[in-house]
């Protein structure tokens, strides 16, 4: 019975029918299923006293010692044992959530982690090697999962536990592997009347109140000779005034249950009647025809379309005063009123939108697991689960088709028996070799002085050779088949638990290189395996059982944690609400309450890994591309991965930057050399334009210095000409005298 399991709602009832009635019934059930497993229970309590060293009886020890032998146990069972419940319990088990439906995968993520935090909260690590230890020795372990609503200041938590094999009682009309048949499944122990208050703190009256029978009820095998292993009814005073009886009874019933299909948000839930009636009470707004199930959502719905409205209101009034304006009338004058729209606001309930059509609802039978709880002669009280499966959830070894399940150590029983038979006889063997045997004549010596000096070393005994000769006896040699024979027994209860010399760590028997080594160690864990596919199976049953409970627990916000097997902590927050800032509308992120999902534990989670070959195929496929090198690092043993990731990340992006800024710097060389060269294009183009311009420059001298030439040449040309025609017309008419003529004519 889990701590701290009280009811934590109101459906928690009282039976219909009378109390006494229920309480007898459950009382009744518990003899008969006890009677009926009387002969597997004392098997299964005989099997764990020979996993723990009690393997003689009481009548088998008192014969070994008359013939002077002592009862020697050589405990094969518990190392193998041992080994084989290390291997299965190696890592932690791994779950992978899938929606049944078109539901947010990240939500299914979000839920296997929340498994990972049962776990971790549970210590599942010590519940599942106990389990597995059951498993092995009795046949039989049991997980119990259960709310805790103590747990987390008073929020409560989804738990599971551990539970004794012979605390458990089974329909012994089952046939299925997990009991689901089980018309009953009673967990019943004794309680001090203290410890039960503990449990139960709201029932203590009924406790004091309550009254049982003080009887253990335990399977007596006869193999308590030595003391030196003890079980529950073997310690403690027994106080028949202070010990109660409690009776944790689960049973199926179908139950009139709602399923409700909400069109406007899409959820789809399954309501009983107490949930129901709470349901249809539950107010709405309709606002506009939308349908807001939320009060703070629906007035900030509301004050948003008033805001709305307000501005679409003086957006007419700017339109009609621009519009008087453009038209020329005075913008003084009174404005025309804006339209008004009226928000159309509702409130409702639930059962009218039911009535809407806004809400489906369908009645259906739903098979519920029904839980009470039984003190003495008082209920204490009854409650409906939200499952379907019991959340007793067997690990069945060798399964028989009944709740009796057989064991791997009950197929190893004689073998140990031999073993220990074989011990014993060669002990005494031993001892007796080393204390020889003296065959005396009568009266050949004086027996007194004989015992008194035969011990002393270098002391002389006389004896009267008459009567004869003391003659020493020497016991036959044991056979060597002996020997082989308890190896040989050995090897047989190592292969019947699949455990091997190599798994534990012989390393004469190992192969001579690496990967033969693997390989035989891969090989030699398939009966592992096989084992482990009903851990595995058990533990999707836990899984299964612990989803429901959860959705129905964890109803509002909770932020939980989850180590990582990196060592790394992940945080996740679910059923938070947040406001959408553009519509405002409230949205619950990572909602775990909707939805339905399929759950498994990944197959080979829980076994021990090779390390290192593991980390060689990680690299191979680093390399061929196929992975990233975080998922490397993972199988890694650097406890800070995550630093060490964040330091590379950072390094890689430095790198990064590195090969950009060098990617830069050689683009602008190229750049520098482009424009050298274009620098040089362009001085060498513009002493070519200089020169053009020179040359132009000299053309157009040269040019007007031609000019020039020819017209002075032309000029030259007009007055040579001119002074030859003057002359050619000079020399046709005559001459005339000039006066200087005429004066020295007169002179004359």
């Amino acid at each position: 019975m889990p701590e701290n399991d009280i009811p934590y709602n109101d459906n928690n009832t009282k039976p219909a029918h009378d109390e006494r009635d229920f309480v007898n019934e459950t009382i009744d059930i518990y003899q008969r299923y006890s009677k009926k497993r009387d002969d597997w229970a004392v098997e299964a309590k005989e099997d764990r006293e020979f996993r723990l060293g009690k393997q003689w009886t009481t009548e088998q020890a008192d014969v070994l010692k008359k013939r002077g032998q002592a009862p020697i146990v050589v405990n094969r069972i518990h190392p193998a044992v041992e080994t084989a419940k290390a291997m299965i319990t190696a890592n932690r088990p791994s779950f992978r959530v899938a929606p049944r439906e078109d539901s947010d995968k990240k939500v299914a993520n979000v839920v296997s982690s929340l498994l990972s935090y049962m776990y971790d909260i549970s210590d599942g690590r010590s519940i599942i090697r106990k389990v597995v230890d059951d498993y092995y020795v009795m046949g039989l372990g049991f997980i119990q999962v259960y709310q805790d609503p103590m747990k987390d200041m008073g929020k409560g938590e989804v738990c599971m536990h551990d539970l004794d094999p012979l605390d458990v009682y089974v329909d012994p009309n089952s046939q299925h592997k997990f009991f689901d048949d089980a018309e009953n499944i009673i967990v019943s122990r004794l309680f001090t009347k203290d410890q039960a208050k503990k449990l139960y703190p709201m029932y203590k009256k009924d406790i004091e109140d309550s009254n049982s029978e003080q009887d253990w009820n335990a399977p007596e095998t006869g193999r308590n000779f030595d003391g030196k292993v003890h079980f529950p009814e073997d310690v403690g005073t027994l106080d028949n005034t202070n010990y109660v009886r409690g009776y944790e009874r689960y049973y199926k019933k179908h139950v009139k249950e709602y399923r409700v299909y909400e069109n406007f948000s899409n959820k789809e839930d399954v309501l009983n009647d107490e949930e129901f009636a709470q349901y249809v009470q539950r107010p709405a707004w309709i606002i506009q025809g939308q349908i807001v199930p939320d009060e703070k959502q629906a007035q900030a719905i509301v004050k948003q379309l008033q805001e709305q409205e307000e501005l679409r209101q003086m957006q007419e009034q700017m339109q009609a005063k621009a519009e008087m304006e453009r038209i020329g009338l005075d913008a003084s004058a009174q404005l025309p009123q804006p339209s008004k729209r009226e928000i159309q606001v509702q409130e409702v309930t639930f059962a009218d939108l039911i009535e809407q059509g806004a809400i489906e609802m369908v009645q259906v039978l739903m098979c519920r697991v029904h839980q009470c709880v039984v003190i003495g002669d008082k209920l204490l009280y009854k409650r409906i689960l939200p499952i379907e499966e019991y959340p007793i959830i067997p690990f069945i070894n060798i399964h028989t088709r009944t709740p009796y399940p057989v064991s791997d150590v009950r197929l190893v029983k004689g073998m140990q028996e031999y073993i220990n038979k074989t011990r014993s006889l060669i002990i005494a063997h031993a001892t007796t070799s080393t204390n020889t045997k003296i065959l005396v004549p009568e009266g050949s010596v004086d027996m007194a002085e004989f015992e008194q000096k035969w011990a002393q070393p270098g002391v002389a005994i006389s004896y009267d050779p008459t009567d004869g000769a003391p003659m020493a006896v020497q016991p036959s040699p044991l056979p060597n088949e002996l020997y082989q024979n308890e190896m040989t027994a050995k090897n047989d209860i190592d292969h019947q638990l699949g455990i091997y010399e190599m798994m534990q760590g012989n390393t004469a028997s190992a192969p001579q290189t690496y990967k033969a080594t693997i390989s035989l160690d891969e090989f030699g864990q398939r009966k592992i395996k096989s084992k482990l596919a009903d851990i595995e199976a058990g533990l999707t049953r836990v899984a299964q059982v612990a989803i429901p409970l959860m959705q129905q627990l964890y109803s509002t916000k909770k932020v939980f944690r989850v180590v990582q097997p990196n060592n790394s902590i992940n945080d996740y927050v679910i059923n938070q609400k947040l406001v959408d800032d553009k519509t405002n509308e409230i949205k619950i992120f990572n909602d775990i309450t909707v939805g339905k999902y399929d759950v498994i534990c990944v197959a080979g989670s829980t076994l021990p890994s090779n390390r290192y070959a593991e980390l060689e195929f990680y690299k191979d496929a680093f390399s061929m591309g196929l992975i990233d090198r975080q998922e490397v690092l993972k199988k890694t043993e650097v406890f800070d991965a995550e630093g060490v990731q964040q330091r590379m990340d950072t390094i890689a992006k430095l790198n990064q930057a590195l090969q950009g800024a060098q990617q830069e710097i050689k683009k602008l060389k190229g750049d520098l050399q482009t424009r050298d060269r274009e620098a040089i294009n362009l001085r060498k183009k513009a002493e070519v334009e200089k020169f053009k311009a020179d040359l132009d420059k000299l053309s157009n001298k040269s040019s007007a210095a031609s000019s020039l030439y020819e017209k002075r040449l032309d000029d030259v040309l007009a007055g040579v000409k001119k002074q030859v025609t003057d002359s050619i017309k000079e020399d046709k008419k005559p001459a005339l005298p000039s006066k200087r003529g005429k004066q020295k004519k007169q002179e004359k």
